[in-house]
């Protein structure tokens, strides 16, 4: 996602690269959701909790994507079962009642990618 969204432009080889290697992650679990329900045995577990952070990203991953899941039917089928669970909409609402800096002035860009400054003297 940094290379698509926060790096500079020209960047198209790093673009590339790393929107292939999310596509490629997207098929291993689609693959392996053939014929399954849940990413582990029968039933919801914290392997299914720990992936659906990863998924509900796709958007981004898939920047520009009219459908992000859309090449993956068992793992948009996967999500679309983890994220109507009541603890979802739970998790959704944690944070809602702060309001988070949107700005992204220098001050931010140092917390986002400190590598990218000197160390303050």
């Amino acid at each position: 996602m940094h290379f698509q969204l926060a790096a500079p432009a020209g960047l198209d080889y790093a673009v590339n690269r790393y929107r292939r290697e999310a596509e490629r992650h997207y098929q291993i679990v689609e693959d392996h959701l053939v014929g399954r329900e849940w990413v582990v045995g029968s039933g919801y577990t914290i392997a299914d909790m720990s992936l659906w952070g990863w998924i509900d990203r796709a958007s981004r991953v898939m920047h520009g994507a009219a459908d992000p899941l859309g090449a993956y039917p068992n793992l948009k089928r996967w999500f679309a079962s983890v994220d109507a669970r009541p603890a979802v909409a739970r998790a959704r609402a944690v944070g809602s009642d702060h309001a988070f800096k949107t700005e992204r002035d220098e001050q931010a860009l140092r917390a986002l990618f400190p590598s990218n400054y000197p160390p303050a003297a």
